[in-house]
């Protein structure tokens, strides 16, 4: 699981097709900016489909492109449900913000003071790796998800991986650096930072993310699926991706088991939820003005030009002047960018492919970026 950006959601298949709604069901211009980049994600980026929601000025704007399957025309749901990705650690994030305003977790404390003995292995030392490095992604702990296998993603598609599993495949390798030393993704952090809210909640991490952020948010469509369900509730369009790296076949990746996602990627959302969770979360309605000031400081993270990582939150500079916060996620079969502004402007964006999948991954993946910043700046 890779981030990139995201809060306009666009989900891309082969074949073109495209649909608008607006608050007042004005149907605007075909040759939009907007359209123009969805429908150029498409024919020029090869990417299936591509959705989005956009918020400003009062008015909300669902946009397609595509088509929802790649072996015939199939029209592509208009606000459709999508993987969500690492867009789940802000969610998990936000939980673990609200536990330090109730006084049950430590930003600063060692995770363990929380999960004793159980952080431990080469130059790793779990008296050493704070809370915030889990969040921070400065932990220096090694990124699990480059150990499962997933490159040869047809055979563990519909595995079941337990935390502590992926756990071990992360501490069976060396620490990457020493904690608070250097910015390095890792999806490790998230992992504990779940098991931390379980084990001070004593109650399932899907609960918590429920209740403390996902309905207090107002979100709809957003959901954590249960154990054992490999599908995408509600409509959705189909996901794509490579099946095996050494022969580049594709397959239809729509159904998977996402238990390796977990409190680091395994939520399932909509464009129009994302755009919403963002712009709640910039409000303050999620978390006391203290944490969300905590989770807005910042470190310079090498993912995008300009881009820069608070607790679980990134923020993305503009074309035209300022930046938007979000996150972004990448999973097979979608990718997901976007966010929101201070001024309350909102992009939820997705494709039904990562970069990559059918064409180039760095023109790809800059396409997208580009259709965001398009989005927040028309």
């Amino acid at each position: 699981m890779t981030v990139r950006k995201g809060v306009v959601v666009l989900t891309v298949a082969g074949l073109l097709g495209s649909a608008w709604t607006t608050a007042a069901d004005a149907a605007p211009a075909k040759g939009s900016e907007l359209q123009q980049g969805l429908d150029s994600l498409v024919r020029q980026e090869k990417f299936p489909a591509a959705l989005a929601s956009v918020t400003g000025r009062g008015r909300t704007t669902s946009l397609v492109a595509g088509s929802s399957r790649i072996d015939r025309q199939v029209p592509v749901p208009r606000d459709g449900s999508v993987r969500a990705g690492s867009n789940t650690k802000t969610f998990t994030a936000v939980a673990v913000l609200q536990l330090v305003a109730e006084g049950k977790v430590e930003l600063d404390a060692p995770i363990e003071k929380y999960l004793p003995g159980i952080v431990r292995g080469e130059g790793i030392d779990g008296t050493e790796i704070t809370i915030r490095h889990l969040l921070q992604h400065t932990s220096g702990l090694p990124n699990y998800t480059e150990y499962l296998g997933l490159q040869d993603f047809e055979k563990v598609q519909h595995r079941y991986f337990p935390n502590h599993e992926l756990l071990a495949a992360a501490l069976s390798h060396p620490a990457k650096f020493a904690p608070g030393t250097k910015w390095e993704y890792s999806n490790t952090g998230y992992l504990l930072a779940g098991m931390v809210i379980e084990k001070v909640t004593g109650r399932p991490i899907q609960e918590q993310i429920t209740e403390r952020v996902i309905k207090k948010a107002g979100l709809k469509h957003t959901y954590w699926p249960q154990v054992g369900d490999q599908t995408i509730q509600g409509r959705h369009p189909q996901g794509y991706a490579i099946g095996n790296a050494a022969t580049g076949k594709v397959i239809d990746a729509t159904e998977l088991d996402p238990s390796w996602g977990g409190a680091a990627g395994q939520l399932i959302s909509t464009p129009s939820d994302l755009a919403r969770f963002f712009r709640v979360l910039l409000e303050g309605k999620l978390l006391p003005a203290a944490q969300l000031a905590e989770m807005r400081k910042t470190v310079d993270a090498p993912l995008f030009p300009g881009t820069k990582y608070g607790l679980g939150l990134m923020s993305n500079p503009l074309s035209c002047g300022g930046v938007y916060w979000g996150h972004g996620g990448d999973i097979h079969g979608f990718e997901t960018r976007g966010g929101a502004t201070e001024d309350g402007r909102t992009v939820g964006l997705a494709v039904t492919a990562m970069p990559g999948t059918f064409g180039d991954a760095e023109k790809g993946s800059k396409a997208v970026m580009a259709t965001v910043d398009s989005a927040f700046c028309r």
